[in-house]
């Protein structure tokens, strides 16, 4: 099948590649030249673990091509996928002016039945608003269909290549066997097609990041009161996540969820329930709890240190989760600011999200090459992100390289017993 798909960031570039893989004809198309140029050379604008090898491999086979020309990339195409960003706008509602943008673009040059399907995560309605804009802009005849993704960052091509579900929201049949048959082969292990009407397929996918982020504020308030009551949040989890109405998925405490989902889609489907006048009481508490969370890790070392003035705090972990470059919404930005603020110098590392911490903080806080280097001379540790190299690092080295044995665990990698034996002060989440 012939695809294109208009935005090559996280979505639009693991669609692209997984479809070009699966033996489509696939062109991705962005406005940025200077993003298309690196691509064409091989060159990946984000790190997404098996991605890059894909793109290599169906660049070499010529069935995956970038291009700045959406408009020919459309009479070239029987799909095209809105995969375009839809930031947050100032009351935190889904800003869609890209996706009608691409919509327009798409419209103008269309010579024969387009399927026009929306991957970027919108609010209900957006599908109604897009097939307003394309009749605006052709008589040719087409279909607009929803089709969310739900691609975990560090694990996006497993996701994608052996999805839990497709979901497909289509208002024709023929539109939605179209889609059946190029979904086809990824989901031969049964996987189910779930065909609906586009509002709902809109909904979905935000109650879905909804619910995943419900789970983790409610794990983090528990965590919370364990710390109050003397109870250890690890055997809570781990009762809680036996009971088989549950599961434990998402169940582990820390220092708040970030990234380009979560934060997102819990504030647009909080903002977009109140143009409806409904007022989404749980999720502003899991926005209110989240934001809070992120918080904790300064408090206790405050609590701890008193003023930290002067005092070099190295930080284990940049990205909002491993396995990913992303720091949008981590927390690490929120503790980074609230040491700078409180007078700390702060040396960093993280395995990926040095270039992305760079455009956050500029030389505000130094980074390193290796994990170890951070240490040196430390007044504290603070762990932010899970990422699996931290999680057997070389205890007696620590000790030796810092110049307290003193360490803040946001994500509760390490058993307290343990940390003890080796000597140090060591802080967790609820434990």
């Amino acid at each position: 099948m012939k695809i294109a798909v208009a935005g090559t960031g996280y979505v639009g570039l693991v669609v692209g590649a997984c479809l070009a893989e699966n033996g489509n004809d696939v062109v991705c198309v962005d406005v940025d030249a200077t993003k298309i140029r690196s691509l064409r050379q091989g060159r990946l604008p984000i790190y997404e673990p098996g991605l890059d090898e894909l793109v290599r491999r169906n660049q070499s086979e010529q069935r995956l091509r970038f291009s700045t020309a959406l408009g020919r990339s459309t009479r070239a195409a029987e799909v095209i996928f809105i995969a375009v960003g839809t930031p947050p706008d100032e009351d935190g509602s889904a800003d869609v002016q890209y996706v009608l943008e691409a919509a327009r673009q798409i419209a103008r040059a269309m010579d024969g039945y387009r399927v026009i399907a929306i991957k970027s995560t919108v609010p209900v309605g957006t599908a109604a608003r897009v097939r307003e804009t394309i009749a605006e802009h052709t008589e040719q005849p087409f279909s607009v269909l929803s089709n969310p993704e739900f691609l975990k960052q560090g694990s996006a091509v497993d996701d994608f290549l052996k999805p839990d579900r497709v979901v497909i929201g289509a208002d024709d049949e023929r539109s939605a066997e179209l889609m059946r048959s190029l979904y086809g082969p990824l989901t031969r292990t049964g996987a189910p097609i779930i065909v609906m009407d586009n509002a709902s397929a809109e909904l979905s996918k935000y109650a879905a990041n909804a619910m995943l982020a419900t789970r983790v504020s409610f794990m983090n308030e528990v965590a919370n009161v364990c710390e109050r009551v003397g109870a250890d949040i690890d055997h809570v989890r781990r009762v809680v996540a036996s009971d088989r109405r549950i599961g434990p998925s998402f169940l582990f405490p820390g220092i708040g969820y970030g990234g380009s989902c979560f934060p997102k889609d819990v504030q647009a489907l909080v903002r977009s329930s109140r143009d409806v006048d409904y007022e989404f009481r749980i999720l502003e508490a899991v926005e209110t709890v989240n934001a809070r969370q992120k918080k904790r890790l300064f408090e206790k070392m405050t609590a701890e240190m008193g003023s930290l003035r002067g005092k070099h705090i190295a930080v284990w972990g940049l990205a909002f989760k491993p396995r990913t470059d992303d720091m949008r919404e981590a927390p690490s930005i929120v503790m980074i600011e609230a040491l700078l603020a409180a007078g700390a110098k702060v040396v960093a590392y993280d395995p990926e999200a040095q270039k992305s911490a760079r455009r956050i903080f500029g030389n505000r806080i130094a980074l390193t090459r290796r994990s170890y280097d951070a240490l040196e001379d430390a007044d504290a540790l603070a762990i932010m992100t899970e990422w699996s190299e931290f999680r057997e690092p070389d205890f007696a080295r620590m000790r030796d390289l810092m110049r307290a044995p003193l360490v803040f665990d946001g994500r509760n990698l390490f058993d307290t017993a343990q940390m003890s034996a080796h000597g140090f002060a060591y802080h967790s989440i609820g434990r």
